[in-house]
């Protein structure tokens, strides 16, 4: 156990006054110049020791030998004493081996000292009669006791500080360490957010900006041949630009949400009447109940259709694609099929099939595409989560 720094200053200050007085009283006798010195002296030896001791000593034994030699300075002192106050300083003995060597020790050196005490002023009649000499042993028991308080107060005091240090210093590295995680949950949840409206802004604004295109494309088409579906047309293609408008408004947070409820039969026939031309036919297919299918799960399969129909549209060459939408009580299935050319084994996805992908993992749902030459067929499947 570490060793108070006030135990040193403890011990100085009685060497100190145990010196004065001594001194004081020597000089109202004639003066023994040898034994002064030799009294002084040893109280120095006694306030080097203190302070060589004051790191603590390196082994139990080493403790152990301190205090004997502790004993036998003090012995000195108190033999070359003129006033008889240098007794007080075997106090010192059972405090420092509380520190130096351990509780038991310091216990055994107090009971054994007022035990040596008490046959030393019993065993005597001199001392036995002697007033003053059974007060000083009074005064011993009552030092050694409270010298033994102080020392268990002061390792009480050294453990919780200690203990108040370590807790500090764990409190320390766990704030930096949750300050580390929210950085980290912050980050990740930029990146979310950023996923997510990477996602939107292709599913809802890509969709309706290869709808403009294909509108104007049409009315320019048809502009010299049939007036009329040029304008209806390039209707169609203001409303999807509206349309793209208000998505971005939306992805942005501009605008609240908007109470009415989502129909995915309504979106997608809209869907199919945007899309829908003498070269590229659709036809819309649904069975089953909507109150089935939670509106995130209806929102991802709408989404899903969007994806394939404009893929279908811009690289396929079909002419014609069907969509089916099956809502059971237990899933929700959404197939789609084409005539066109298909794709190539083994080709890249792009990032409108990735998003698809992973809006349809945050519900649970799957999607598996098949294609030939004969046409490419997107089948989603999403599970229905009881509500």
């Amino acid at each position: 156990m570490p060793r108070p720094h006030a135990l040193t200053w403890v011990a100085c200050f009685l060497y100190a006054s145990v010196l004065i007085a001594g001194l004081a009283v020597a000089s109202t006798a004639p003066v023994d110049p040898v034994r002064s010195i030799a009294f002084a002296g040893t109280l120095l030896v006694a306030g080097a020791l203190e302070i060589v001791e004051r790191r603590g000593p390196s082994s139990r034994v080493a403790a152990l030998a301190g205090l004997v030699v502790r004993a036998a300075v003090y012995t000195v002192i108190t033999a070359l004493d003129s006033s008889g106050n240098a007794k007080v300083l075997f106090v010192l003995l059972p405090l420092t081996a509380y520190f130096t060597a351990g509780h038991r020790v310091a216990y055994a050196l107090a009971g054994g000292g007022l035990l040596f005490a008490c046959v030393l002023v019993i065993g005597r009649p001199a001392l036995r009669d002697d007033p003053e000499a059974l007060s000083d042993l009074l005064m011993f028991a009552i030092g050694v006791v409270f010298a033994l308080a102080i020392a268990v107060i002061a390792e009480r005091e050294q453990t919780g500080r200690r203990r108040a240090e370590t807790l500090l210093t764990e409190l320390s590295d766990t704030h930096a360490r949750l300050r580390e995680y929210a950085d980290q949950a912050a980050t990740l949840a930029t990146v979310a957010e950023r996923s997510r409206l990477a996602r939107d802004i292709h599913d809802s604004v890509g969709h309706h900006l290869v709808v403009i295109a294909i509108q104007l494309e049409k009315s320019a088409a048809y502009r010299t041949v049939d007036t009329d579906t040029a304008d209806r047309a390039l209707t169609e293609g203001r409303r999807s630009a509206r349309l793209a408008l208000d998505e971005v408004r939306r992805a942005v947070g501009t605008l609240r949400a908007d109470d009415t409820r989502f129909t995915l039969a309504g979106a997608l026939r809209a869907l199919a009447a945007r899309l829908d031309d003498p070269g590229f036919g659709v036809t819309l297919d649904l069975t089953g109940t909507e109150d089935t299918v939670g509106e995130p799960g209806r929102l991802a399969l709408y989404l899903a259709a969007q994806e394939a129909l404009t893929n279908a549209r811009r690289h396929s060459g079909a002419t014609a694609v069907a969509i089916r939408v099956d809502l059971t009580p237990t899933t929700g299935v959404l197939d789609i099929a084409d005539n066109g050319t298909g794709f190539a084994p083994g080709a890249v996805e792009g990032q409108g099939l990735a998003g698809m992908r992973e809006r349809l993992e945050l519900v649970g749902g799957e999607v598996r595409i098949t294609s030939s030459i004969r046409g490419t067929r997107l089948l989603v499947t999403i599970p229905v989560v009881a509500r």
